[in-house]
C-alpha cells in the first residue's frame, strides 16, 4: 500500500479484518478510498480512450492506473474502486446519458499540467468582487491571495533560481533605471537639475494611478537596464527622455514573477491533500507572471489594474513568511516579452543575457536619498540657441552640463538617519528621432455572400 496512504489508515481507519488480505488491523472502506481516487483522477490525469479510433492507444487500462496510485498488487481492489467510481457516475447521470468514464475499457494518462479550475474560479470571483463590489477592507480577496502566496519563497526551481531574490550592495540588482519624457526645454532643464525629485518617483500629491499603486500612493516603477526604462514610457517623436540610473543602497527583497514560471513540483503522495494543494498552486503560480504584467489597454487600466494594485499591497503589508516584500521583479511587454506559452530566449536574473525586467519598489522602499538641498544648480549646453519655453533643442548631440554650487548658508545634507532605500547615480539624455513596432500581421478577407432565397 501506498505510504502515505497506508499511514493515514493507521492513524484514522477503523479495526477490523481486511477483506483481502484477511488480517486484522486498521482499515479504510473500499468506499474512502475511491473518494481519494476519483479527486486524484479528476486533477492530474486525463481519460485517453476517446482519441480517435485510428490513432494509436494512449494512457493505461483504469484498474492498472488505480494500482499504480494506491501501489497495490490485488487487481481485485483495483476494480472494485474502479466499480465503486463508475457506480457513483452511474447514479449521478440526469436524463439517461450514458457515462462510461470509470467503465472497464476506459484508458487514463497523467496530464502534463495540474486541473486548477478551482483556483481559477477563485480568482475570477478575486477580480469581480474588487472590480464591481468591494475595493477597501475586502476579505474576500485577502484570503485568496494569502492562500496563494502561503510560503511562496519554499518552492523549488527546475533551475534552482530563487523565488524571492535580494537587491542591493553586492547583488546583481546593485542598479535600476528610471525614465521621464518631456516634450519642453524648460521642464527637461529643471529635472535635470534635481534628478530625486523629477526623475525619481514623484511626491504622493502627483502620484497617479499605475499598474501597482492607486492614486496617491508613490511607488519606484523602474529596470534593469535603460532601454527598457526609455521603452516603458512610450516617448513620442520629437520629445527628450531622461533615464536617471539609481544605485540600491540597502538590502531589498523582490518576488522575481518570472521565476514563477519555472516552478519544480516537489515528491509527494496524491493522497496527502496538502501535496495536492501546493502542485495546484505551483500551477497556478507559472501563469500568474502573465496575469500580473500582461499588456493593459489604456482605456481599461482604471478597472483592468485593481488586481495587481491589490496584490501589490499584499505582498507589501502581509505578515506571513515571507512578506512583506519590498517590489516585484516582472518581464516587460513594452520590451517583448513573450507570455507564458511562448518560447523565450531572453535574460534571466543571475544570468548573462540581456535583462528585459521592470522592478517595481513598493511605498516604503521607494524613497530617494536628498541630492543638493539649498544648493544653486544650473544648466547649459553647447547649443547655440536655447528655447526655455517650449521648443526642445533640436538634434542628438546637444551636451548638457549640470553646476552644482552650494549655497552659503546652506546646512549639508545629512543622510545618515535618511531610510531611503535608492540614491542617484548619473543622468541620461536620449532624444527620440523614430519609433518601431514589433507586429504580428494577418489578413483581411472579403466576399460578397450570395443572397438568401426569399420565401414564398
Amino acid at each position: 500500500m501506498e505510504t502515505f496512504l497506508s499511514g493515514e489508515i493507521e492513524k484514522d481507519g477503523a479495526s477490523k479484518t481486511c477483506s483481502y488480505c484477511e488480517e486484522e488491523g486498521k482499515t479504510f472502506s473500499v468506499d474512502q478510498i475511491a473518494d481519494s481516487v476519483g479527486i486524484i483522477l479528476g486533477d492530474f490525469f486525463r481519460r485517453t480512450d476517446y482519441d480517435h479510433e485510428t490513432a494509436p492507444r494512449r494512457g493505461e487500462p483504469l484498474q492498472k492506473i488505480i494500482s499504480e496510485l494506491t501501489e497495490t498488487m490485488d487487481n481485485t481492489f483495483a476494480e472494485d474502486v474502479r466499480y465503486v467510481l463508475a457506480e457513483r457516475a452511474a447514479s449521478e447521470r440526469e436524463g439517461g446519458l450514458e457515462d462510461d468514464s470509470f467503465g472497464p475499457d476506459a484508458r487514463y494518462a497523467r496530464e502534463g499540467f495540474v486541473d486548477t479550475g478551482d483556483l481559477e474560479s477563485d480568482w475570477w470571483r478575486f477580480e469581480r468582487s474588487l472590480k464591481t463590489e468591494t475595493r477597501f477592507f475586502n476579505k474576500h480577496a485577502e484570503s485568496i491571495l494569502a492562500y496563494i502566496f502561503e510560503g511562496i519563497d519554499r518552492y523549488s526551481t527546475i533551475s534552482r533560481r530563487p523565488i524571492v531574490v535580494e537587491a542591493g550592495p553586492g547583488t546583481s540588482l546593485e542598479k535600476l533605471y528610471r525614465a521621464r519624457e518631456f516634450q519642453s526645454e524648460r521642464e527637461l532643464r529643471d529635472a535635470m537639475k534635481h534628478p530625486d525629485l523629477k526623475v525619481g518617483p514623484p511626491p504622493t500629491t502627483s502620484a497617479v494611478a499605475g499598474r501597482m499603486n492607486p492614486t496617491g500612493v508613490a511607488v519606484f516603477y523602474g529596470a534593469t537596464d535603460p532601454e527598457v526604462a526609455l521603452a516603458e514610457v512610450r516617448p513620442p517623436v520629437g520629445c527628450k527622455v531622461l533615464v536617471g540610473c539609481f544605485e540600491v543602497i540597502r538590502p531589498l527583497r523582490l518576488l522575481d514573477l518570472a521565476a514563477l514560471k519555472d516552478l519544480h513540483d516537489d515528491n509527494g503522495s496524491f493522497f496527502d491533500d496538502a501535496y495536492r494543494s501546493r502542485l495546484k498552486r505551483a500551477q497556478f503560480l507559472r501563469g500568474l507572471c502573465w496575469r500580473i504584467s500582461r499588456p493593459v489597454m489604456p482605456n481599461d487600466q482604471p478597472i483592468e489594474y485593481l488586481p495587481t494594485q491589490a496584490i501589490a499591497d499584499f505582498l507589501a503589508t502581509a505578515e506571513c513568511p515571507p512578506l512583506p516584500l519590498d517590489g516585484i521583479v516582472y518581464p516587460s511587454v513594452q520590451a517583448g516579452y513573450q507570455g507564458p506559452f511562448e518560447r523565450s530566449n531572453r535574460f534571466t536574473l543571475g544570468g548573462s543575457r540581456k535583462e528585459n525586467f521592470n522592478v517595481v519598489l513598493f511605498h516604503k522602499a521607494a524613497r530617494v536619498q536628498s541630492l543638493d538641498q539649498g544648493a544653486d544648480v544650473s544648466v547649459s549646453d553647447n547649443s547655440l540657441v536655447f528655447f526655455p519655453e517650449s521648443h526642445l533643442n533640436d538634434g542628438p548631440d546637444v551636451q548638457y552640463t549640470v553646476s552644482v554650487r552650494s549655497a552659503e548658508h546652506s546646512l549639508p545634507v545629512d543622510n545618515a538617519q535618511d531610510d531611503a532605500a535608492l540614491k542617484f547615480s548619473s543622468l541620461q539624455v536620449h532624444c527620440v528621432k523614430a519609433v518601431k513596432f514589433d507586429t504580428v500581421s494577418s489578413s483581411v478577407s472579403r466576399f460578397s455572400a450570395p443572397e438568401q432565397d426569399k420565401e414564398g
